[in-house]
């Protein structure tokens, strides 16, 4: 899932401090999961802000919805009915979420309540780790499930780098070492010997971000 976490209040305030009348924009999906932008986190967000404005001695009013997804036109579309009534969106979804916002309402700011961090997944209640930096060339089946790309701090395709200790990687002795993990879980699937001898093809990058904006498109699926 997409992890994010809520942006300092202040920043959030001073976002805001030229309006009066703003949409406060939740998601059910990735941000609700992580607790970051459901329906609980739009209403504590707004409760804090109209306590900040309050105190301010400023007023502020906020309609609060959360969609099913901001990352689906035909959700973000929902609010078209009552958004011209309003002088901006804060939005609390991740940054996709925020950039529809701001293509389908044109003539509103769309603004980021949430700082969009990684794609990871739950380690125990209240922490959550990256996993996945999607790539778009997965190389998973070749290093036991693991990712090098994420989980080794250099990014190494060919590893390890032969500067870990322990474990540990040495740019952060915190951060267990990625290829450690990697060579580990190959011995315990009784594959290290084969697979470890492997060298990886020169790697495709085209696939990543560096590359620009990507796009899928499944003909199978459209209309």
């Amino acid at each position: 899932m997409i992890v994010a976490e809520a942006k300092p209040i202040e920043e959030v305030l001073a976002m805001i401090d030229r309006y009066d009348k703003i949409i406060l924009a939740g998601c059910k999906e990735c941000v609700a999961v992580c607790a970051a932008g459901g329906e609980k986190e739009v209403q504590l967000l707004a409760s804090a802000l109209r306590t900040a404005r309050k105190t301010a001695g400023r007023e502020i009013e906020i309609r609060e919805v959360t969609l099913e997804r901001q990352c689906d036109p035909e959700y973000v579309e929902g609010i078209r009915g009552f958004a011209g009534d309003y002088q901006a969106i804060l939005s609390i979804a991740c940054g996709v979420g925020v950039q529809y916002m701001a293509e389908h309402y044109k003539t509103i700011p769309a603004l980021p309540g949430l700082n969009t961090s990684f794609m990871g997944g739950s380690l125990e209640q209240g922490v959550w780790s990256e996993r996945c930096q999607g790539c778009g060339s997965c190389v998973l089946h070749l290093t036991g499930g693991i990712c090098p790309i994420t989980r080794c701090s250099k990014s190494l395709l060919n590893g390890p780098c032969g500067g870990s200790a322990q474990g540990k990687c040495e740019v952060d002795p915190e951060i267990e070492c990625g290829w450690q993990l990697i060579i580990d879980r190959l011995k315990a699937l009784g594959e290290f010997e084969a697979r470890f001898v492997e060298l990886f093809p020169v790697r495709d990058w085209s696939t990543s971000r560096d590359g620009g904006q990507r796009k899928i498109v499944r003909e199978d699926l459209k209309q």
